[in-house]
Order: structure tokens, then C-alpha cells, then sequence
């Protein structure tokens, strides 16, 4: 990427050479050339909210700023383009959203998320740290500011406009107003589940600002819900795992079962450990933030459950589904199963019989199908 500070070699995470999509996009760009051409002064201490692959603090670190991400494999990302980029050790300081925010914010940068949830949440937990001097800007494709984004910007910060949109990317200017009465933040929410859905009808479910359907339960984890494997399947592996509310229903049906909840999102993770320990479930759990199944040790699980995005931010890809079914097949004992809820017209039945040599299919409706593979060996 060339800044107005020189280039920067950037990748995703994890790294792979047939990966055609960008580290960085005209956002990124944009405004870094507006920093750098209205000569915003980036010192005290500049934030740096939804980065995500690195590529702003990666450009910005000479001025030593604070990033704050969701991601998992955006924070490695960071880690591997600072390094790319010969960057000290300790010059960019990595926060995640479940961490305290810094006390005082000179400088405020936020790549606008998908989650509009997720952006209220981080700008109510910023908004005491800002004080009249702040700059805040905000950047994001055209497509992803709406009316509703301004208008969190202005009833949270303050006073807010946009820019002239260039090369289909927007910048969002805000001044703060730190007196103004601002609302109290409702993340975490939680509600509980109707019937229908099993061991976890009418339990609590939990969820942190960002969260895959945090006001509701979407309509894929229900159906697989309601046809879940019966107990003794010994150690499970609720795979993206979201709000936990899958690996909880297991826990509940099967107290013998060791259940281990994984998702690269921290709000996530945040979320099922809260959801789990809401309803009193008994027996083991372990809750862990990375790259799906990296760090389990092969031929150590009994059963995965998982229902994989497919979408990376605003594409549409299904790199993360297969990375996931890969890893579930090295993580998986011989007769070990991997369980996939998806819409029909994913066809992930063909990946799951390219990987593992079968598909079954377990169940289905007119929109979606739950899948069962077995490792044979």
C-alpha cells in the first residue's frame, strides 16, 4: 500500500499466496491522505479502532498508536505486517474490545465495522477518554456508512459530517462534545430462548456488542439445535462458536462432555463464557480466542459443531468454512465427526466429501442442511 509516508508490504492472516483479496482497502488510504494533507497533528495518544489487517497502524507507527480490534486474525495480522515493516517491538500497543480502553484519547481514528451494534459499543466505552481537542475520524466505503452510522457518531461524540466520497470510500469528521448526556450501553444483552431448541429452550443466552445475531438466535444455529448428536460424544469443539449457545446445549444435554468453545472474535468468546456460565452448566468447558482448531492437538477431539461464515468483512469467500473443515479433519480421532449447519446453495457437502470421503446428510428444509462427516482415519 502507498501512503504519503512511503509503502507498506501488507498481508492477511493467516498468510496465503492464493489469496487475492487486499490487506487494505480505499478507505485505508483515504485517510491516511487526508492526515497526511491537512497535517493532523498525531500526537499524545492516537487510537486506532477496527484496523482490519494493520494496515493504519502499520502506516502510523512511528507515532506510536493504540489499536484496538475484535479480530483474532486481525491483531496476528498486525503483528506480522509490523514486523514486516521493521517496527519495534512495543511501538504499537495491541488492545482487544474486551480491554479497557485508554484514558485519554488525542486522536481518534475508527474504520467503520460491519456491526453497527459493535461501533455504538466502542464508542460509548471511548467517549469518556475524548475531550474538546480530540480529533475523530471515521472511514469506510461508501457502502458501509449509512445514515445510522452518522447518526451513532452524533448522538454519542458529537456534531458529525462526511466527506466527498472518493474512489467509492467516505470519511466521517466528528467533533466531540465531552459534557453532552450520553446513553447508557446496553451491550451485553441478553435474552432467553423460546422453546423448541432442546437442552437450552428458555435458558439465558448472552451476547456482546458484534456478535452474529446477538438480538435474536438466528435461524441456521435453531436448526441445528434442534438435531444435535445425542450425548457420549466425550470432548466437543464448538467451532466459531459465537454466542456459545451450540456447545452450552451440549453441556446441558451431556455433563460428562468436555466442551471447548473457539472463535477468532473476542467478542465472541467473551460471550459464550458469559452464556454458559449464566445457566449454571455443569461439567468442564474451556473458552479460547484464535485461528479455529490452530493449537489443538491432532486426533484429540471427539465431535466439532460448526456453522461457518461466509463472509470476510464485506466479501464473500469461503476460505474460512474450508480452513475450518480442514482443521476440524487434523483436530478429529478416527471416528471422530464434524457436523456443519449451512445454507443449501453453499454445496459445502462437496467439501466435506473432497476432505473427508463422505457427507451424510443429517437434515434439511428448504433453506438449510445439516451435514455429518466422519474421519475414517
Amino acid at each position: 500500500m502507498t501512503t504519503p509516508w512511503g509503502e507498506v508490504g501488507l498481508t492477511r492472516f493467516p498468510e496465503d499466496p492464493r489469496d487475492r483479496l487486499r490487506a487494505w482497502d480505499a478507505s485505508d488510504a483515504y485517510l491516511l491522505r487526508y492526515l497526511a494533507e491537512e497535517k493532523v497533528p498525531l500526537s499524545g495518544t492516537v487510537v486506532v479502532v477496527g484496523d482490519r489487517w494493520g494496515a493504519l497502524v502499520t502506516a502510523l507507527a512511528a507515532h506510536r498508536p493504540v489499536q484496538i480490534t475484535d479480530s483474532f486474525l486481525s491483531q496476528e495480522a498486525t503483528r506480522a505486517n509490523l514486523a514486516r515493516a521493521g517496527v519495534e517491538p512495543g511501538a504499537v500497543r495491541l488492545l482487544t474490545t474486551q480491554d479497557a480502553p485508554p484514558d485519554r484519547v488525542d486522536v481518534l481514528l475508527v474504520r467503520v465495522p460491519k456491526s453497527l451494534a459493535l461501533l455504538e459499543d466502542q464508542l460509548l466505552r471511548l467517549a469518556p477518554g475524548l475531550h474538546a481537542g480530540t480529533v475523530v475520524v471515521g472511514t469506510g466505503m461508501v457502502k458501509e456508512i449509512h445514515t445510522s452510522t452518522l447518526e451513532l457518531f452524533e448522538r454519542i461524540v458529537g456534531p458529525t459530517r462526511t466527506s466527498l466520497a472518493r474512489q467509492k470510500a467516505r470519511l466521517v469528521f466528528c467533533t466531540p462534545e465531552p459534557a453532552r448526556e450520553r446513553p447508557a450501553n446496553p451491550w451485553p444483552y441478553s435474552y432467553a430462548l423460546s422453546g423448541g431448541v432442546g437442552a437450552v429452550s428458555g435458558r439465558t443466552v448472552v451476547n456482546h456488542a458484534g456478535v452474529f445475531c446477538a438480538d435474536r438466535l438466528d435461524i441456521g444455529t435453531r436448526f441445528l439445535l434442534q438435531h444435535l448428536p445425542g450425548p457420549g460424544a466425550g470432548r466437543v469443539v464448538d467451532l466459531g462458536c459465537g454466542n456459545g449457545v451450540v456447545g452450552t446445549a451440549v453441556a446441558l444435554a451431556d455433563p460428562a462432555a468436555e466442551v471447548l468453545f473457539v472463535d477468532e472474535s473476542f467478542q465472541a468468546v467473551a460471550s459464550a463464557e458469559a452464556t454458559y456460565k449464566a445457566n449454571g452448566v455443569p461439567g468442564h468447558a474451556e473458552f479460547r480466542v484464535g485461528d479455529g482448531l490452530a493449537g489443538v492437538a491432532p486426533g484429540s477431539v471427539d465431535l466439532v459443531l460448526n456453522n461457518p461464515p461466509f463472509h470476510s468483512h464485506q466479501a464473500t469467500t469461503d476460505a474460512t468454512a474450508w480452513r475450518m473443515f480442514t482443521g476440524a479433519k487434523r483436530a478429529l480421532r478416527p471416528g471422530g465427526e464434524l457436523w456443519v449447519v449451512g445454507n443449501r446453495h453453499l454445496g459445502y457437502h462437496v467439501k466435506l466429501k473432497r476432505l473427508f470421503g463422505n457427507a451424510e446428510l443429517v437434515a434439511s428444509d428448504p433453506k438449510f442442511v445439516v451435514l455429518r462427516a466422519v474421519r475414517k482415519s
